[in-house]
Parts: structure tokens; C-alpha cells; sequence
């Protein structure tokens, strides 16, 4: 294990995703809705809706609405698109 990723209760607190094809590193257990639309799309003034869709490892695929989060797992897959309002 390298000196950045350490663990608690036997969990990094570093984990290594995909969103929307482009690897990241990030910190904590858990990433929010806000912070997945951060990655996919910085500097987005947050008048736009997205549909956030995941798949894991372990977990069952799902879906993130605003306001949600979901545990991480280490090679967890998001996808992240534009939606239209209606």
C-alpha cells in the first residue's frame, strides 16, 4: 500500500474511478452527485440537470439524482450526461 492510501476499518480513503471514460483519483468513502458532475464537467455552473448512472465491482448497478451519493469501490464506472428539462 502506498503512503497516500490509507485505511480505516480495513477501507482506503482513496479510490479509483472512471467517469465518463477518464480515470481519477479520489479522496473519501463516499461521492455525491455534485462531485460526479464536477469531474465530468468542471467549471459547469450547475443550471444544468444530468443523469448519473454506476456500475461497481460489488454493488448493484444504480442511478444518482442531485442530492444523492453512493459508497465508493475501487474501479467503480459512472457515466454522466446532459439531460433535457421538462
Amino acid at each position: 500500500m502506498t503512503d497516500h492510501v490509507k485505511q480505516q476499518h480495513g477501507k482506503p480513503d482513496t479510490f479509483h474511478i472512471i467517469v465518463n471514460a477518464r480515470a481519477h483519483e479520489v479522496s473519501g468513502n463516499r461521492i455525491s452527485y455534485r462531485d460526479l458532475v464536477n469531474l465530468a464537467f468542471p467549471g459547469d455552473p450547475g443550471e444544468i440537470l444530468y443523469s448519473i448512472h454506476y456500475v461497481a465491482p460489488k454493488l448493484p448497478d444504480g442511478t444518482l439524482a442531485e442530492g444523492q451519493s453512493v459508497d465508493l469501490e475501487n474501479g467503480m464506472k459512472f457515466d454522466v450526461t446532459p439531460t433535457n428539462r421538462s
